[in-house]
């Protein structure tokens, strides 16, 4: 139950930023469609920054999971099992701290454009705080994948990157191993 839940909760952050980017081709297509009208889309550029942020950051730990993420196995690959396990280990507790480091500090500084009632400058005066919420958001999705990963490898099992990779690998697919 606890392994569905997680799973639909890196879903949740994937198709959120799906449709983050799919607002960005809409802001796009409007700012097009505006222009043979002799419009102009006011904040386009900003709400497109902000879709463009929240697509990154939910996304994270989907593809963290999938093993799409920028990975130097370089050395783990060549290390014996117990070594490999150990240094695995490392890197998932390096990458907890380095993720709940993001959250605390994005969080705060939503918090702190919150209380200062900080507004966008561009031509519409968005509070801040609701674009910003999507780094702390996404990066406490990925902090929970990070736990969830380092979890799985203290039990002993093969974490799920590595085990997509290998997956990929076998189909002939090599295109994230760029």
């Amino acid at each position: 139950m606890l392994r569905r839940g997680l799973d639909a909760l890196y879903a949740a952050g994937a198709a959120v930023a799906a449709l983050s980017l799919f607002g960005i081709f809409l802001v796009m297509m409007a700012q097009v469609a505006l222009r043979f009208l002799n419009r102009q889309f006011p904040g386009a550029d900003d709400i497109s920054a902000y879709l463009c942020v929240a697509t990154t950051f939910f996304a994270l730990a989907l593809t963290f999971k999938r093993g799409e993420l920028i990975r130097v196995g370089l050395l783990l690959e060549r290390l014996s099992p117990g070594p490999r396990r150990f240094m695995e280990i490392l890197a998932l507790a390096l990458a907890a701290i380095g993720s709940a480091y993001a959250v605390w500090w994005t969080a705060d500084d939503v918090l702190f454009s919150w209380e200062i009632e900080d507004l966008a400058q561009g031509p519409l005066p968005i509070p801040l705080w609701i674009p910003k919420l999507a780094m702390p958001l996404g990066a406490g999705i990925l902090l929970i994948a990070v736990l969830d990963e380092l979890a799985t490898v203290l039990r002993g099992e093969r974490p799920s990157y590595v085990v997509a990779a290998e997956e990929r690998t076998a189909r002939g697919d090599f295109s994230a191993e760029v």
